[in-house]
C-alpha cells in the first residue's frame, strides 16, 4: 500500500511540474519577446500602500540598499496599473479579491488573474495591468525594492 501511495505522489508531482504554466502566466506557446509594447496609460483608480518593510541591509542575506516590503494595492473597476519594468525590482503578487487583466511585454495575449492566485514578476517582467471588472480589485505585493526613488507601482 505505501509504495502505491509513493508511485502516486511521485506520478502527480511530475504532473505538476510539467504544466505549461502557472495559473495566472502567459499560456504556452503565446510566449514572444516584445509581443506587448509599453502603455503611456497614467495610474488611475489604484492606491498603493506599504504595509511593512525590512530593510534588508541589517539582515543575514545583507542585500545593502535593498528593503523587502509588503504592499496592499486596490485597483478600481476601470483602474489601471501603468506600465513599468521589475529589472530590479522582483515581486510576488497575491490577488486577495476580484480580477484582473495583466498586459505582459512577453507575452502575445492578456492574461487574467483571478483571486487566490500569484502572479511572479522578475527581472525580465515589463507590463501594465487594468481592472476590467465591476468590483475593485484588491492585491498584495510582496517585493524587493532596491532604488528608494522608484516610485512605479
Amino acid at each position: 500500500m505505501f509504495k502505491r501511495t509513493l508511485v502516486a505522489s511521485a506520478l502527480l508531482a511530475g504532473l505538476a511540474f510539467t504544466s505549461p504554466a502557472f495559473a495566472g502566466e502567459c499560456p504556452a506557446g503565446q510566449m514572444r519577446a516584445d509581443a506587448t509594447k509599453p502603455s503611456t496609460a497614467a495610474a488611475k483608480g489604484v492606491t498603493d500602500k506599504v504595509l511593512a518593510q525590512i530593510d534588508l541591509a541589517g539582515e543575514k542575506v545583507a542585500l545593502a540598499g535593498h528593503m523587502m516590503r509588503v504592499r496592499k494595492l486596490e485597483v478600481q473597476p476601470g483602474g489601471v496599473v501603468p506600465w513599468h519594468s521589475h529589472g530590479d525590482r522582483p515581486a510576488l503578487i497575491y490577488v486577495m479579491s476580484g480580477e484582473i487583466v495583466e498586459h505582459a511585454s512577453n507575452c502575445a495575449v492578456p492574461i487574467l488573474h483571478k483571486a487566490g492566485e500569484v502572479a511572479r514578476e522578475t527581472h525580465a517582467t515589463a507590463h501594465w495591468w487594468n481592472n476590467q471588472g465591476k468590483t475593485p480589485v484588491v492585491l498584495l505585493s510582496f517585493d524587493i525594492l532596491h532604488d528608494p526613488n522608484d516610485h512605479n507601482m
